[in-house]
């Protein structure tokens, strides 16, 4: 394994000479005398056989090679840094990873908006969002693999905060048959026809998400599918109220009227698998998650976008 020829410390006087303009400015934001600073500086110049500066007058410039080589020098002494703070972050047990389980009907938008919050306070904290369905979020809580979960049903043993309420409409392309239909008085004219479904993500589970009852179905992976093979006149499909705004207001989309069955509603949840293993980013990460329903509350609010 080669020696290197230079020293972190090295570089950093370099860059703190250009940075202020000389060495005698450098030397007194480093707390520095101004001839060690230029030691420092000669002793690299000698070591790497290259000329980095010249001093012109009272003011020292960075030749082509040492612009070069200087740019260089600020990722080494930035991931470096990134280095030693990392270091500093797990000795206090700040993660340096979280996993959060997103059950696919939780807006998006919202997780984002908590996420951009936590960015500036996150010490690099990496983020995984695992889009789940059903009992695919249940099983993850359950192993305890991921941090957080935002989750339309909990499993036993487990407490949860509610955050919103989630209201679903059913909906099919106006020229769909069920369209032309005035009301629909009962479930068994749905029944007759085919039906889109958003496949649960368990590994050990058949259910999928929605009414079942339709003899002829339609498995997808998400919602966003699902408007794709509606928007070509098949099938009908309860989608949540926020993911069909645009399409019902600009007639792509039609809403049905089902008696007794206008609309559903869920409850989503954040859960946090594991307290006891819970750290600083994961409690900082959860109450922005909060922060974005008005905080811990008695009943959950919408989950509409505003």
């Amino acid at each position: 394994m080669t020696r290197a020829k230079s020293t972190l410390e090295q570089w950093r006087i370099l860059q703190a000479v250009v940075d202020h303009g000389g060495y005698a400015q450098a030397a007194e934001q480093l707390n520095k005398s101004q001839s060690s600073l230029n030691h420092a500086v000669a002793k690299l110049q000698h070591q790497l056989g290259i000329q980095l500066l010249e001093v012109k007058g009272r003011k020292a410039y960075l030749t082509k090679q040492g612009e070069v080589l200087l740019r260089r020098s600020r990722h080494l002494t930035q991931a470096v840094g990134e280095l030693e703070q990392l270091a500093s972050n797990l000795e206090q047990g700040w993660e340096p990873a979280l996993t959060i389980a997103r059950e696919i009907i939780y807006p998006m938008e919202m997780l984002v908006a908590a996420l951009k919050a936590f960015l500036p306070d996150s010490r690099g904290t990496r983020v995984t969002v695992l889009d789940s369905v059903i009992s695919g979020t249940q099983e993850l809580i359950r192993a305890q693999s991921v941090d957080i979960a935002i989750s339309a049903s909990t499993p036993k043993g487990h407490i949860a905060e509610p955050l919103c309420e989630l209201e679903f409409y059913l909906v099919c392309h106006p020229s769909h048959p069920l369209a032309q239909v005035g009301g629909i008085e009962d479930d068994k004219l749905l029944a007759q026809h085919l039906q889109l479904v958003i496949k649960d993500t368990g590994p050990q589970s058949d259910t999928d998400m929605g009414w079942l009852k339709a003899e002829q179905r339609w498995t997808v992976s998400n919602f966003h599918e699902a408007k794709v093979i509606l928007g070509q006149g098949i099938g009908f499909c309860w989608i949540p109220a926020p993911m069909v705004e645009a399409e019902l207001a600009n007639g792509s989309l039609q809403r049905l009227k089902l008696q007794g069955s206008s609309s559903r509603k869920l409850v989503l949840s954040l859960v946090v698998p594991n307290r006891d293993r819970q750290g600083p980013a994961c409690k900082l990460l959860e109450g922005l998650i909060l922060q974005q329903h008005g905080g811990t509350t008695d009943v959950a609010g919408s989950c509409d976008l505003v």
